[in-house]
């Protein structure tokens, strides 16, 4: 079985987490893995805000966080169980993440409150 990618901490770039957080659907997908108190697995965000995804799109999108560096990835039988990086990267980049999911966040209130 082929090994998970992971870069290391020092290999991690801003323009790395800014593309992979270019995607709404990304920052929805790690801030619901960083919420979590347990790993999380794929199938868990079969349904992101009011769309729903398939599998092959899922497996980009976690690809995209993983190499970006933002979730770790553990197989554990035929599933692949994520977690984020959180405190790996609060060394490095400081709050510059909470900063991005914050402001994701501000602006789906506000996008919200427009529709009604």
């Amino acid at each position: 079985m082929k090994p998970i990618y992971h870069p290391a901490v020092s290999d991690i770039t801003v323009e790395g987490i800014l593309y992979a957080f270019s995607d709404p659907v990304r920052v929805q997908i790690y801030a619901g893995i960083e919420r979590s108190e347990c790993p999380q697995i794929c199938s868990n965000f079969l349904k992101v805000g009011n769309r729903e995804l398939p599998k092959s799109t899922l497996s980009q999108h976690f690809k995209v966080l993983r190499e970006a560096g933002l979730i770790r990835t553990e197989r554990k039988g035929v599933e692949m169980h994520n977690t984020t990086r959180c405190e790996e990267l609060k060394e490095r980049f400081g709050g510059m993440i909470r900063a991005i999911i914050d402001a994701y966040g501000e602006q789906g209130k506000k996008q919200k409150s427009k529709r009604r």
